[in-house]
């Protein structure tokens, strides 16, 4: 892996795609949808800050659990633009989304013990279905495999 220099306090995109095993194509994505910035040399060439290397890591992380890029662009909207984020900046971020990755964890338990089940019958609609249906809870009201899972508002947001 390529080591950067202390004294350099900006890296080139290739320096940051080297650097972070993220290909220069997903970085300028990631720019576009406002995860990471850049500063434009007056060659009109991308100049990114050292933190950049960090936000890098999260957005990808994030990804690989499989948090949409809103919800990334919006936690790290929530980091200081001033300063390399702190890991209590990190703890707090991250902690945040504790709640909806273990209820992820469950449903992908609940996927991987009742897979074959599923895929021997393949509609989802079961009235017994443990994967869209746990405990027949929507038996009554709709049938198909229309079910979703229901994302709950946030507190803020029930008012």
């Amino acid at each position: 892996m390529p080591q950067i220099p202390e004294k350099i306090h900006e890296l080139t995109v290739g320096q940051l795609a080297a650097r972070s095993g993220a290909a220069v194509s997903a970085l300028h994505f990631y720019e576009a949808k406002g995860l990471i910035s850049s500063r434009r040399t007056t060659g009109n060439q991308r100049r990114y800050g050292r933190d950049t290397l960090r936000r890098v890591a999260f957005v990808r992380a994030a990804q690989r659990v499989g948090i949409p890029l809103a919800t990334i662009r919006e936690a790290l909207a929530q980091l200081p633009e001033e300063r390399t984020p702190t890991n209590e900046d990190w703890a707090r971020l991250s902690a945040a989304w504790r709640t909806e990755l273990d209820a992820r964890i469950t449903q992908l338990g609940r996927l991987r013990d009742h897979l074959t089940d599923c895929i021997g019958c393949g509609c989802l609609s079961l009235e017994t279905c443990v994967l869209s249906n746990p405990d027949d809870v929507i038996g009554e009201r709709m049938a198909g495999s229309r079910l979703l899972p229901v994302r709950r508002p946030a507190k803020d947001d029930a008012s």
